[in-house]
Order: C-alpha cells, then structure tokens, then sequence
C-alpha cells in the first residue's frame, strides 16, 4: 500500500535499480507516489523490483539497459518519454572492479570510469531536455566517500570524484532553467557488491565497523531518507551541494586515534 506522497505522479528514472540501493530507492520513491523507470543491466533483476513495486501499488516498469551505452540510454529517454518525460533521474548506476591497480587491464579501468561517470553524464544529457521543457526537475547523483578520500578501487573513485564536478556544473548551469543537481555520498553499505568479498573473507564487513563513529557499516535504507530528501520539493533551495552519509567515516578516524593513543580499550 502506497504511503506518502510527495513524489505523486512524478516520473523517476532510477539507474542500477536492481538490487542495492537502487532497489531501495526506488522502493521509498515507489511508496511515496512516484511512477518509476527501473533501469539495470540485468533484465531479471529490474523486472524483480518492478514486480516487487506493483505489489505495494506503484507503477514501475523495467529497462534493461547498460547506462555507458548510447543506445542503451535511448531506451531509457524513450520508456521515460512514454510517461511524459523524467522529472526526477536518480544516478545510482557504478562499476568497481577489484584489484591492485597495477594489474587491473586497461578494459576494466575503462569499464569502471565509463558506468560510474560516462553513465550519469548520458542520462543527463538525455533526459535534460525534457526538465528543461517543463522548467522543472532533479537530478540526484550518488556518489562515493571514495571521491573524498583513498579506501581503494582508484579508478572507481577517480569517476566518482568526477562526479562531484559534474552534480555542481550542473547545478550552475541548468538552475536558471529550473533543475536541482545534488550529489549523496554513502560510505560503505551491506549490498551485494561485497558478495565476492564476503565469500574471501567473512569478516570483513565487521573489520571495516571498527572505522566508522557510529560503530557500524551502513545499510541502503540508511541512505535512501537522503535520496528522497534532495528528490522532493522541501529540498526546493538546495542545489550543487553534497550530503555525505557516511555513519561519521569522514568527520575522523577514532581508530586511527586510539591506535595513536595506545588505548584501544
């Protein structure tokens, strides 16, 4: 059963919707009204969202599509066009590939940068015209402590950091036209991402907790409140900013303090 309300009737273009944050995403704008175009490169998994918001009464339907692919991202300007063009797109889409730099090929460093930046600047660039047309429009990008500060994968981070850039120019240069650019920045989430990860080294998501203030990783419902924030009319004044939500990584590092300190305790 839908909720509130705020996004009634809005078209939301949400990229990577298949699971993760996407996913959960595209579940709180679902609730609250918005008509949703679900775009993953997986066929299977945003049709599963999609199902999964039918359910609870909201309209989505499932693109798939590969954001880093002109053609790809036609798909995504048409399925949003046939409900009346994008109002809000939220960028969620990104590719890390793990590994030592020195010996990551150069494809997947290309791969990396082309999903995580090329992507959102597509997207953008194909459904501007549409919010420009009604003088009305957000783009939320989500971003990455990664652009703040090293915690690996260097070429993902170097396109987030890039992103940055991007969710300002477009804040200054398309607000007198009446569109809202803003950046989210989550630090590290309980998502599939880190399936290979875990099945490595079990432990360590409990390692990383150690790191972060509030004594935990996050989970995507702890980020979306401020996905749907920035997406909704009581963020009307609030364009080019970051809204870093990160469990207090980057306000210190009490780990690196106590280690200093000597008091672990």
């Amino acid at each position: 059963m839908l909720g509130r309300s705020r996004f009634q009737g809005r078209i939301a273009v949400v990229t990577g919707a298949g699971a993760g944050l996407g996913a959960a995403t595209a579940r709180r704008l679902g609730a609250e009204g918005a008509i949703l175009v679900l775009v993953d490169i997986d066929a299977e998994r945003s049709k599963t969202t999609a199902a999964e918001l039918q359910r609870i009464g909201a309209k989505a339907i499932a693109v798939q599509a590969d954001v880093s692919d002109p053609a790809g991202v036609e798909q995504i300007k048409e399925a949003a066009s046939s409900f009346g063009g994008a109002d809000i797109l939220v960028n969620n889409a990104a590719r890390a590939t793990d590994g030592d730099l020195l010996a990551l090929s150069t494809q997947a460093i290309a791969q990396d940068i082309a999903v995580t930046l090329t992507g959102p600047v597509l997207c953008a660039q194909a459904l501007l015209p549409g919010m420009i047309a009604k003088r009305s429009g957000v783009i939320c990008n989500i971003g990455s402590v990664n652009a703040l500060a090293y915690f690996g994968n260097e070429a993902y981070s170097a396109a987030k950091a890039g992103l940055v850039s991007f969710t300002r120019s477009l804040a200054a240069r398309y607000g007198p036209l009446g569109i809202r650019s803003n950046m989210v920045a989550p630090g590290t989430m309980r998502t599939g991402i880190w399936s290979q990860r875990l099945e490595n080294d079990p432990t360590v998501l409990d390692r990383l907790s150690r790191w972060y203030p509030l004594g935990r990783i996050g989970e995507p419902e702890d980020v979306v409140g401020a996905i749907a924030f920035l997406c909704s009319d009581e963020a009307s004044w609030i364009s080019g900013a970051m809204l870093v939500v990160d469990g207090g990584l980057t306000s210190g590092y009490p780990q690196m303090a106590a280690d200093i300190s000597g008091n672990n305790s």
